[in-house]
């Protein structure tokens, strides 16, 4: 069951560590962010540092000195939260100040960067990574499939619709989840989750009558993304369940073969949404490709959306779960009126209040489920 509330983005290698995740993230588990064979959470490993050489069989040890240290923990989540922050904000820039319309075309250019850094770091002996295995992508191609429809509308919807919009917008995700759970497992939530969860509904309802840049197809597809980043919270699980059987160690994938194999698996499928809208041929036409401006933004976006995967397992290792999470969902809320700032031109105080409700319950729903033990 899901211990954590998404984390929202739009870039392959972080939701492989969050959401994706995206969240985007995008609900992270304890048990999705503790992979077997990493350290827990809320005890850091003597001795190392993030991309530091370190414990038995050269595998790298992330976090510093121990739990103890408030000065590495703040660093951590500094460095989480710029990166996951910038990341957000980099690809909104990418998909909305620029002329660049091949959507797809950016985001399989973000996939094959990931997968090229995880080959540079695994072949300088920085991170270790599952070698390639094909009964692992047969078992792995279905959460892929659904990670590739995840990553696809976060970009389709994030660029029409507002950062902070899609931000309170990505709440009905756990009302998918909390929803699905009770139908397929019979989990039962107390009232204090359910009264969040109407918060949650309420504000993103009065975010789009009160949403003076309305975009039908901006809110259509992050409906539809709502529907995947659930669906992959809800499967991603038992997928990592099934590929213990074929991992060299007999444990679940860790962070960084997630990124590989997400990542690399991605390329075909991107590739063919690029084919059948016409991409192919029209991405080289495209003038930004001759703009500094634009690749800078597209190079930092893949940079730091592989960096995140980085950030990720350095704070967790400083903290615990439940901090995480809580720092998550408060990042949210400056990146998002900074997002208001620098790419809206125009919106409204009831707009503003719906926005802040909205980032408010996300807040209050991680609290409630922690002390519910959910």
């Amino acid at each position: 069951m899901t211990k954590e509330v998404s984390h929202e983005t739009a870039d392959p290698a972080t939701r492989d560590g969050i959401d994706k995740l995206e969240s985007l993230e995008l609900g992270e588990t304890e048990s999705l962010l503790q992979p077997k064979g990493h350290m827990k959470p809320d005890k850091a490993v003597r001795g190392g540092g993030v991309g530091g050489k370190g414990g038995a069989g050269g595998k790298v040890v992330v976090g510093g000195a121990g739990g103890g240290m408030p000065q590495q923990t703040l660093l951590a989540g500094a460095c989480f939260c710029l990166a996951s922050g910038g990341m957000t904000l980099l690809n909104k820039a990418a998909l909305s100040s620029f002329s660049f319309k091949a959507t797809e075309a950016l985001l399989f250019f973000q996939c094959a960067v990931a997968v090229v850094l995880v080959q540079v770091f695994k072949t300088t002996g920085y991170i270790k990574v599952e070698p390639f295995n094909w009964n692992i992508v047969k078992v792995w191609y279905p959460a892929n499939f659904i990670f590739v429809g995840m990553i696809l509308t976060s970009f389709w919807a994030l660029k029409d619709l507002g950062v902070a919009t899609v931000t309170v917008l990505k709440n009905m995700t756990n009302l998918i989840v909390v929803t699905s759970e009770y139908f397929m497992y019979g989990r039962v939530y107390n009232r204090y989750i359910w009264l969040t969860m109407t918060l949650m509904v309420i504000s993103a309802v009065v975010s789009g009558y009160t949403d003076m840049t309305f975009s039908a197809s901006g809110y259509f597809w992050q409906m539809i993304n709502s529907g995947f980043t659930a669906a992959n919270m809800l499967y991603l699980k038992v997928a990592m369940e099934k590929v213990k059987k074929y991992t060299s160690n007999g444990e679940r994938l860790d962070e960084y073969s997630m990124v590989f194999y997400n990542n690399l698996l991605s390329l075909p499928l991107i590739f063919l949404v690029m084919w059948g809208w016409g991409e192919l041929g029209s991405v080289w036409e495209q003038e930004d490709l001759h703009n500094p401006a634009f690749l800078i933004v597209a190079g930092l976006s893949g940079l730091v959306g592989f960096g995140i995967s980085f950030s990720v397992l350095w704070f967790l290792s400083t903290t615990t779960p439940t901090t995480f999470s809580l720092v998550g969902s408060l990042n949210k809320i400056p990146i998002s009126f900074i997002g208001l700032l620098l790419y809206e031109s125009s919106y409204s105080m009831a707009n503003l209040l719906s926005i802040s409700i909205g980032l408010a319950s996300g807040v209050v729903f991680v609290v409630a489920k922690q002390r519910v033990g959910g």
